[in-house]
Protein backbone atom coordinates (compact mmCIF):
# COMPACT_ATOMS: atom_id res chain seq x y z
CA UNK A 1 0.00 0.00 0.00
CA UNK A 2 2.90 2.30 0.76
CA UNK A 3 4.28 1.74 -2.72
CA UNK A 4 1.03 2.87 -4.30
CA UNK A 5 0.99 6.01 -2.15
CA UNK A 6 4.59 6.82 -3.10
CA UNK A 7 3.83 6.37 -6.80
CA UNK A 8 0.79 8.63 -6.61
CA UNK A 9 2.81 11.32 -4.85
CA UNK A 10 5.78 11.12 -7.21
CA UNK A 11 6.49 13.82 -9.76
CA UNK A 12 6.76 11.30 -12.58
CA UNK A 13 3.20 10.16 -12.02
CA UNK A 14 1.97 13.76 -12.10
CA UNK A 15 3.93 14.42 -15.30
CA UNK A 16 2.46 11.28 -16.92
CA UNK A 17 -1.02 12.34 -15.81
CA UNK A 18 -0.52 15.87 -17.22
CA UNK A 19 0.77 14.37 -20.50
CA UNK A 20 -2.33 12.13 -20.78
CA UNK A 21 -4.64 15.09 -20.12
CA UNK A 22 -2.80 17.15 -22.77
CA UNK A 23 -3.09 14.30 -25.31
CA UNK A 24 -6.82 14.00 -24.57
CA UNK A 25 -7.28 17.77 -24.89
CA UNK A 26 -5.44 17.81 -28.24
CA UNK A 27 -7.55 14.86 -29.42
CA UNK A 28 -10.70 16.66 -28.38
CA UNK A 29 -9.67 19.81 -30.28
CA UNK A 30 -8.87 17.74 -33.40
CA UNK A 31 -12.29 16.08 -33.20
CA UNK A 32 -13.99 19.46 -32.69
CA UNK A 33 -12.25 20.87 -35.79
CA UNK A 34 -13.16 17.80 -37.87
CA UNK A 35 -16.76 17.98 -36.69
CA UNK A 36 -16.96 21.66 -37.64
CA UNK A 37 -15.52 20.89 -41.07
CA UNK A 38 -17.89 17.97 -41.55
CA UNK A 39 -20.84 20.13 -40.46
CA UNK A 40 -19.93 22.77 -43.09
CA UNK A 41 -19.58 20.09 -45.78
CA UNK A 42 -22.96 18.63 -44.75
CA UNK A 43 -24.66 22.03 -45.09
CA UNK A 44 -23.09 22.60 -48.53
CA UNK A 45 -24.12 19.09 -49.63
CA UNK A 46 -27.70 19.67 -48.50
CA UNK A 47 -27.82 23.01 -50.35
CA UNK A 48 -26.53 21.37 -53.54
CA UNK A 49 -29.17 18.65 -53.32
CA UNK A 50 -31.86 21.26 -52.67
CA UNK A 51 -30.86 23.38 -55.71
CA UNK A 52 -29.70 26.31 -53.58
CA UNK A 53 -32.19 25.71 -50.79
CA UNK A 54 -31.48 23.80 -47.65
CA UNK A 55 -32.70 20.26 -48.29
CA UNK A 56 -32.98 19.55 -44.58
CA UNK A 57 -35.50 22.39 -44.19
CA UNK A 58 -37.39 21.12 -47.24
CA UNK A 59 -37.51 17.63 -45.71
CA UNK A 60 -38.81 19.02 -42.42
CA UNK A 61 -41.49 20.99 -44.30
CA UNK A 62 -42.39 17.91 -46.28
CA UNK A 63 -42.66 15.78 -43.13
CA UNK A 64 -44.88 18.45 -41.53
CA UNK A 65 -47.14 18.36 -44.58
CA UNK A 66 -47.27 14.55 -44.53
CA UNK A 67 -48.27 14.62 -40.86
CA UNK A 68 -50.95 17.20 -41.65
CA UNK A 69 -52.33 15.05 -44.50
CA UNK A 70 -52.34 11.98 -42.24
CA UNK A 71 -54.35 13.88 -39.61
CA UNK A 72 -56.77 15.09 -42.28
CA UNK A 73 -57.14 11.55 -43.66
CA UNK A 74 -57.91 10.23 -40.17
CA UNK A 75 -60.51 12.98 -39.71
CA UNK A 76 -62.07 12.22 -43.10
CA UNK A 77 -62.10 8.51 -42.28
CA UNK A 78 -63.92 9.21 -39.01
CA UNK A 79 -66.45 11.39 -40.83
CA UNK A 80 -66.99 8.66 -43.40
CA UNK A 81 -67.65 6.11 -40.66
CA UNK A 82 -70.19 8.47 -39.09
CA UNK A 83 -71.85 8.98 -42.46
CA UNK A 84 -72.01 5.23 -43.08
CA UNK A 85 -73.69 4.76 -39.68
CA UNK A 86 -76.25 7.43 -40.55
CA UNK A 87 -76.70 6.15 -44.09
CA UNK A 88 -78.11 2.87 -42.78
CA UNK A 89 -81.10 4.85 -41.49
CA UNK A 90 -81.70 6.73 -44.73
CA UNK A 91 -84.37 5.89 -47.30
CA UNK A 92 -82.91 3.49 -49.82
CA UNK A 93 -85.88 1.49 -51.01
CA UNK A 94 -88.90 2.92 -52.77
CA UNK A 95 -92.00 1.15 -53.99
CA UNK A 96 -95.00 2.85 -55.58
CA UNK A 97 -98.31 1.41 -56.72
CA UNK A 98 -100.84 3.54 -58.58
CA UNK A 99 -104.46 2.45 -58.46
CA UNK A 100 -108.04 3.57 -58.95
CA UNK A 101 -109.59 3.95 -55.49
CA UNK A 102 -113.12 4.67 -56.79
CA UNK A 103 -114.86 3.44 -59.88
CA UNK A 104 -116.29 6.88 -60.75
CA UNK A 105 -112.80 8.44 -61.07
CA UNK A 106 -111.26 7.92 -64.49
CA UNK A 107 -107.55 7.15 -63.94
CA UNK A 108 -105.19 5.57 -61.45
CA UNK A 109 -104.90 8.80 -59.47
CA UNK A 110 -104.54 7.18 -56.06
CA UNK A 111 -101.23 5.74 -54.92
CA UNK A 112 -99.44 3.77 -52.20
CA UNK A 113 -95.80 4.80 -51.66
CA UNK A 114 -93.39 2.82 -49.44
CA UNK A 115 -90.16 4.53 -48.29
CA UNK A 116 -87.81 2.12 -46.47
CA UNK A 117 -84.24 1.95 -45.16
CA UNK A 118 -81.82 -1.01 -45.24
CA UNK A 119 -83.64 -2.78 -42.39
CA UNK A 120 -87.04 -2.27 -44.10
CA UNK A 121 -88.06 0.39 -41.59
CA UNK A 122 -89.84 3.51 -42.75
CA UNK A 123 -93.29 4.60 -43.79
CA UNK A 124 -95.99 3.78 -46.31
CA UNK A 125 -98.06 6.66 -47.64
CA UNK A 126 -101.47 6.10 -49.17
CA UNK A 127 -102.89 8.95 -51.23
CA UNK A 128 -106.55 8.46 -52.05
CA UNK A 129 -107.99 10.74 -54.73
CA UNK A 130 -111.72 11.30 -55.24
CA UNK A 131 -113.58 14.01 -57.13
CA UNK A 132 -114.63 15.80 -53.95
CA UNK A 133 -111.54 15.23 -51.81
CA UNK A 134 -108.00 13.95 -51.60
CA UNK A 135 -106.50 12.36 -48.48
CA UNK A 136 -103.07 11.05 -47.60
CA UNK A 137 -102.53 8.48 -44.83
CA UNK A 138 -99.18 7.44 -43.35
CA UNK A 139 -98.40 4.20 -41.52
CA UNK A 140 -95.07 3.35 -39.86
CA UNK A 141 -93.24 0.24 -41.07
CA UNK A 142 -90.82 -1.83 -38.96
CA UNK A 143 -88.96 -4.76 -40.47
CA UNK A 144 -91.30 -4.72 -43.47
CA UNK A 145 -94.46 -4.93 -41.34
CA UNK A 146 -96.90 -2.49 -39.77
CA UNK A 147 -98.93 -2.59 -36.58
CA UNK A 148 -101.79 -1.05 -38.59
CA UNK A 149 -103.99 -2.87 -41.05
CA UNK A 150 -102.56 -2.46 -44.54
CA UNK A 151 -104.53 -2.23 -47.74
CA UNK A 152 -103.65 -4.53 -50.62
CA UNK A 153 -101.98 -1.62 -52.47
CA UNK A 154 -99.92 -0.63 -49.40
CA UNK A 155 -98.72 -4.23 -48.98
CA UNK A 156 -97.79 -4.35 -52.67
CA UNK A 157 -95.86 -1.08 -52.38
CA UNK A 158 -93.96 -2.41 -49.35
CA UNK A 159 -93.12 -5.68 -51.12
CA UNK A 160 -92.05 -3.78 -54.23
CA UNK A 161 -89.74 -1.57 -52.12
CA UNK A 162 -88.27 -4.60 -50.30
CA UNK A 163 -87.63 -6.42 -53.57
CA UNK A 164 -86.25 -3.39 -55.44
CA UNK A 165 -82.53 -2.71 -55.51
CA UNK A 166 -81.33 0.21 -53.43
CA UNK A 167 -81.88 3.64 -55.00
CA UNK A 168 -78.54 4.85 -53.63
Amino acid sequence: MENVTQILQSEIFLLVLVAIVMILLIGFLVLLIKFSSLSKKYKKFMEKLGNGKNLEEDLETYMYRVDKVERQNAEISNQMQDMEKNLVKSIKKVGIIRYNAFKDVGSDLSFALALLDDQNNGVVLNGIYAREMSNIYAKPIENGKSNYVLSEEESQAIQKAINEKNIC
